[in-house]
């Protein structure tokens, strides 16, 4: 995952969370959380629990995040060479009032008498964080990413934008899953399985994730519509979808797992050979020690060496889209 792609991802993050985007750059964004964003970001349960008791208004944190740390470092240095040379010092100024005088020149302040200069302006630290591959703050957007997708509910968005319709739109429900398929043994395969079925007529499509990213999706459901009803539990379409990913992968080239399963078994041969002969050798009370090695050189072998086919489910979401429309501009 390169700087682009991180860059690409934080962007859309904070637009989905609706942040306020205050300033950025190439390098760098800085934006106000929103109040779900603090929420999941920030580690402040005492705080939002005092919002939530006393209903008061909630202020939430200013971060600026960093895609290129060593970039923002140049940027800064260039800017602060640009306005040294743009305003160079003056011998001939007059000298900055006594800290004791008001800002008015009246009178010193009180505060100004008894603790010296005070400020007048507060200026709050945003905080900074790296948003580089591998840092804590990215790994906890992708976290806060898998744990909030797990399921989604969308609607597909009526084509072309301020066009009217005779009658009502009709949405059909599609129900998809994404699979993560793993062949492993000493090495390892891993593919993605986008699987769909209408629950209205059962029809199901492969690579559904790339159809999807050709229509406008919305959580709310469209003025004027009306939803076809479901004769498929969502029971049975999960069943179905399985059913359907297994014949597929039934049907792969396996001499994979033909060959994982020899080197298997020659590791096994070549680790218990050796492990009889210590046996053979040992002294009683050594014997045990051997034995136990063997078993958790044995359990190593079948992890690394043993084939197998480990199928997890990524994330599902149910999917309305328009079965039809009569569109008028």
């Amino acid at each position: 995952m390169n700087k682009r792609n991180v860059h690409t991802f934080v962007m859309r993050f904070l637009e989905a969370y609706d942040c306020t985007i205050l300033e950025k750059s190439p390098s760098y964004v800085t934006a106000k959380l929103s109040p779900e964003a603090d929420r999941e970001m920030t580690g402040r349960p005492y705080y939002w629990s005092f919002v939530e008791r006393t209903g008061t208004p909630a202020e939430t944190m200013t971060y600026k995040f960093v895609f290129d740390p060593e970039q923002m470092r140049l940027d800064a240095k260039s800017k602060a060479a640009s306005t040294a040379v743009k305003n160079p010092p003056n011998p001939g100024a007059p000298a900055a009032p006594n800290q004791e005088q008001a800002p008015d020149g009246s009178s010193d302040s009180i505060l100004g008498r008894y603790f010296g200069f005070v400020p007048t302006t507060i200026t709050a630290r945003v905080p900074q964080d790296d948003v580089t591959f591998g840092s804590r703050r990215l790994e906890q957007m992708f976290s806060i990413v898998r744990e909030r997708g797990k399921f989604v509910h969308l609607f597909e968005e009526p084509f072309p934008t301020g066009a009217t319709y005779h009658a009502a739109l009709v949405y059909d429900t599609w129900f998809c899953i994404n699979y993560k398929v793993e062949l492993a043994c000493d090495r390892k395969r891993s593919e993605i399985h986008s699987l769909a079925i209408q629950l209205n007529n059962g029809e199901i499509r492969e690579n559904f994730h790339k159809h999807l990213l050709t229509k406008g999706l919305s959580p709310k459901l469209p003025a004027n519509s009306h939803i076809l009803p479901d004769t498929i539990s969502l029971t049975k379409a999960v069943n179905l979808l399985e059913t359907t990913l297994e014949r597929k992968i039934s049907a792969y080239d396996h001499r994979w797992a033909d060959e994982a399963n020899e080197q298997h078994r020659s590791e096994i041969d070549r680790v218990e050979s050796y492990y009889n002969g210590l046996l053979l050798n040992a002294e009683p009370d050594k014997r045990d020690e051997i034995e136990t090695q063997c078993r958790n050189r044995l359990r190593e072998i079948d992890w690394q060496h043993k084939p197998r086919i480990a199928v997890s489910v990524i994330n599902c979401g149910l999917f309305h889209l328009t079965a039809g429309r009569s569109p008028r501009n």
